[in-house]
């Protein structure tokens, strides 16, 4: 096959255990990164394991209303919970119960401070396929601005795996591709537990995240090494650390990244203390 055609076309194999995976294609990634601490990887590596796909069930959580303690972030009329990274109201698009990117507008962040929580959100990429890899359907939650859970369009479609959906991005790839096809609804559940420092500015406790995709479980309590690379200031292609201090109280932020991904039914809820009701 030529070399073009290795690069431009997503192959499916077979797993172990019959389960479909992305074939490795060259290209991919990058070998000049620092490595990934635990593993034999490195930063974007495009050689790491691509994530074996499942194929999600039709309706999971899809139009799930919020329970009775939740803030209703975004439910399909207005952005009013929501202001700009760049000052101001969002200047993402309002149409037919969705908000969809506006490329070049910058990201959203929402305008109240939660921590350690529980989030649901709804995301479909673009119907129309533009692009490969990063550049198709790229996305993100930033929590804080600094803990990303990638977005993107991954369905049939290879990058390096620390960057596909659901990945933590330049961290960990998801334990799955469950994707369903451009254009078609989509379901985060976002477990999130915030990082603590103790009063003399030493890390007690890493931040750590649950995510589910489509009903299918990506991440399990998986910690962040710390700020995500390439947002928030922090150089692309660096290892995640932490930086400095913050409250647990934190943002939660939905990224520009030139592509118009659109999002609907979006509610969030503290997850408290045992014992404290």
């Amino acid at each position: 096959m030529p070399p073009l055609m290795k690069t431009a076309i997503a192959l499916l194999v077979l797993g172990a255990a019959g389960a479909p995976l992305l074939a490795q294609q060259e290209g991919l990634g990058y070998k000049d990164t620092p490595p990934i601490p635990g593993t034999p990887w490195r930063v974007h590596d495009g050689d790491r394991p691509q994530p074996r796909v499942v194929t999600p069930g039709a309706t999971f959580s899809l139009l799930a209303p919020p329970p009775s303690d939740a803030v209703v972030l975004f439910d399909g009329r207005d952005l009013s919970k929501w202001e700009s990274i760049k000052g101001g109201e969002p200047k993402w698009t309002l149409a037919d119960g969705y908000v969809e990117v506006v490329p070049f507008s910058g990201n959203i962040r929402t305008k109240q401070r939660f921590a350690d929580f529980q989030l649901h959100l709804e995301y479909a990429e673009p119907a129309v396929v533009k692009g490969k890899g990063q550049g198709r359907g790229n996305s993100g939650v930033l929590i804080n601005g600094m803990y990303e859970v990638q977005i993107l369009d991954s369905y049939n479609s290879p990058t390096y795996p620390d960057g596909q959906a659901g990945a933590l991005y330049g961290q960990m790839p998801p334990l799955v591709n469950a994707c369903k096809p451009p254009g078609e609804w989509q379901t985060y559940e976002i477990i999130f537990e915030s990082p603590r420092w103790d009063a003399t500015g030493a890390l007690v406790k890493r931040a750590a995240v649950t995510v589910i995709q489509n009903g299918v479980v990506l991440h399990n309590r998986h910690e962040f090494f710390g700020s995500t690379d390439g947002i928030n200031g922090v150089p692309h292609k660096t290892l995640g650390a932490y930086r400095a201090p913050h409250p647990p109280e934190v943002v939660v932020e939905l990224q520009e990244h030139r592509n118009p991904v659109r999002f609907r039914n979006i509610w969030i809820r503290t997850l408290g203390d045992y014992d404290h009701p």
